[in-house]
């Protein structure tokens, strides 16, 4: 028999200050909706639940029923505190959560699914020895954290990680086993790196509104 399938959900980080882009960018239309409900939809049609990470008191788009919001408690404590909050919200309903940044209007559901079976040991992604917590895209030379797939379990090892004044998401990719999805992995399934796209300036908000074709 084989194992048990990895139950999965989504995480959505959108309590940035959107300080390049000059305003909220959970806010800015695309194709349309917000990119915030963009994305939220766009998880929600590959993974159940999906939670939203806020800022406290920040104003949000009207989300579909059965998305969860989750304030952070501390005012701009960052990716790593908005991921541990996203994990607690998550935990005991699924073993693992792809997380996503509200930022990237081009991200392909297909591209999602790759991650994700690449944390479980699906399709053509056999389990390293290991056990791998968490499954990460290497693309351009350097990580993305911000789309990446992470076992509940990790959280105690967030937690010491902010305990001891770190903020990075980058400074826990180094404590426990990782699955590395190569850009030629993703190639060989089609995919491209449009996902990883994000957009942090209106130069770059024009750029996704323009390959996207709004």
């Amino acid at each position: 028999m084989g194992e048990a399938p990895v139950r999965t959900g989504g995480i959505v980080l959108c309590g940035g200050e959107s300080s390049r882009m000059g305003r909220p960018k959970a806010w800015l239309p695309f194709g349309g909706e917000t990119m915030l409900q963009r994305i939220v939809g766009l998880l929600r049609g590959v993974l159940d639940p999906v939670v939203v990470v806020a800022a406290p008191g920040q104003a949000l788009p009207i989300l579909p029923p059965g998305v969860t919001v989750a304030r952070d408690l501390v005012e701009g404590g960052g990716p790593l505190n908005a991921l541990a909050t996203g994990l607690a919200a998550i935990m005991g309903v699924v073993d693992a959560a792809y997380v996503s940044a509200c930022d990237v209007p081009l991200l392909n559901p297909e591209f999602v699914r790759l991650v994700v079976e690449a944390l479980s040991g699906d399709r053509t992604f056999p389990s390293p020895a290991g056990a791998p917590q968490i499954a990460v895209p290497f693309v351009g030379a350097r990580y993305h954290p911000l789309a990446a797939a992470y076992h509940v379990s990790i959280l105690p090892e967030l937690r010491a990680l902010l305990a001891a004044g770190q903020s990075r998401l980058h400074d826990v990719l180094d404590l426990v086993p990782k699955r590395v999805v190569t850009e030629s992995e993703l190639a060989s399934f089609g995919l491209n790196s449009a996902s990883l796209w994000n957009v942090n300036t209106p130069e770059e908000y024009a750029a996704a509104l323009r390959w996207y074709g709004d």
